[in-house]
């Protein structure tokens, strides 16, 4: 029997050993709250700053512009919730139409408690150009909220002309980093004024992530409680999973120049042999994308009848959102480039790690190929 293949990443990676190590080692020697006096608060308080401050210095930030998270959804509305409590719910958001759930389905929100909104499209291209925030930005515009790298296709905005035009304008830019985390390199531009991340994308715990969110931005609670992270974000701190954080981060410093080569190499091998070998198949999106991720179209395949098959094969990919019911929608990232249904629904992402390895590719090909001819063959043939 075949090994089973993960391609799933940019849903969650595995916990990397050493942060594993990490995290019950402090969970086995640690017992203090950070925010107590005595000894075993001040123990605990040493890990949580030691953590902070090695993450800070990765980003070349500051580390009192570290805000601890459970993830990257929680980071997204620390900041637009932030925004809107700040301006009294009122004001303009610039967002896409592309944008994760959390931070399209939060503007959505806010539009019915009075805020207004401006959805670019992301065309073809997978993201929405700077040229069109600069012509999106009004007098009364309080928040651009753009994605770095998309979640779905890995296509990659242009944050650094975005974040000039904000500057510019003095208008507020908030990025949802989470998809750029681990699978490109990392220089926040000085015209961002917050950017989140999420530990469960780069080998750390579920339930931890951060937010950089920029000291001379201003933005109110939308937790209330004790005056955790500098009045930021009440709660106490997870530490132990900041700690792991903090670990991942550090395999990331390592790891990550040499791994992107070779994520980059592994994914083109990937798409040209699927090409090749599957009359049709098409890559979703036409901008540059980050070095993990396939978005695939199958002409005539049922996606979702694809990605069962896959999964009884033990290929693990994935394909639209899921929905309340249980069942699945299609992308609404796509259909919102432009794409017409019947090749959103024939669709699926394939995503890969630093640790993904040639033979697992190699073997998923197959798999992959076997499985839409299979369904091919079922769909004409009967």
């Amino acid at each position: 029997m075949n090994k089973a293949i993960y391609l799933d990443h940019n849903a969650n990676t595995f916990v990397a050993p050493s942060v594993i190590e990490a995290v019950a080692d402090y969970m086995r020697e640690v017992v203090g709250n950070p925010s107590s006096i005595h000894q075993y608060g001040r123990n605990s308080k040493k890990y949580y700053t030691q953590s902070r401050d090695y993450i800070a210095r990765y980003l070349d930030v500051r580390p009192d512009e570290i805000i601890f998270t459970s993830g990257g959804t929680e980071g997204a509305n620390l900041v637009i919730r932030g925004i809107f409590d700040k301006n009294n719910g009122k004001g303009h958001v610039i967002t896409s139409t592309a944008e994760h759930s959390c931070v399209y389905k939060t503007v959505k929100m806010l539009e019915k408690r009075g805020i207004e909104a401006t959805y670019l499209k992301p065309g073809l291209y997978g993201a929405p150009s700077a040229v069109n925030v600069k012509s999106a930005i009004r007098s009364d515009t309080c928040l651009i909220a753009i994605m770095s790298v998309n979640n779905e296709t890995g296509v990659k905005a242009d944050i650094s002309s975005i974040a000039q035009i904000a500057q510019e304008a003095g208008v507020p830019f908030f990025v949802d980093g989470v998809a750029q985390f681990g699978r490109d390199t990392i220089k926040i531009p000085d015209g961002v004024s917050a950017m989140s991340f999420s530990g469960q994308k780069i080998h750390a715990p579920l339930g931890v992530g951060f937010c950089f969110v920029r000291k001379s931005f201003k933005l109110d609670s939308h937790m209330t409680g004790g005056g955790h992270q500098f009045g930021r974000r009440a709660g106490t701190e997870n530490v132990s999973g900041i700690v792991g954080l903090a670990e991942a981060v550090r395999l990331l410093e390592n790891e990550l120049p040499e791994g992107l080569v070779k994520m980059q190499s592994l994914r083109d091998h990937f798409e040209e042999q699927l090409l090749a070998k599957l009359e049709g198949t098409a890559i979703n999106g036409e901008g540059i994308r980050v070095a993990n991720t396939s978005n695939l179209y199958f002409p005539e395949v049922d996606g979702e009848a694809l990605l069962q098959r896959l999964d009884l094969a033990g290929v693990a990919a994935s394909h639209g959102s899921a929905c309340s019911s249980g069942g699945l929608e299609p992308s609404r990232v796509l259909l919102e480039m432009g794409y017409p249904l019947s090749r959103v629904r024939s669709s699926l992402r394939f995503s890969i790690c630093r640790h993904t390895t040639r033979e697992e590719i190699d073997q998923a090909i197959q798999v992959i190929v076997n499985a839409v001819n299979e369904l091919l063959f079922l769909q004409r043939g009967s």
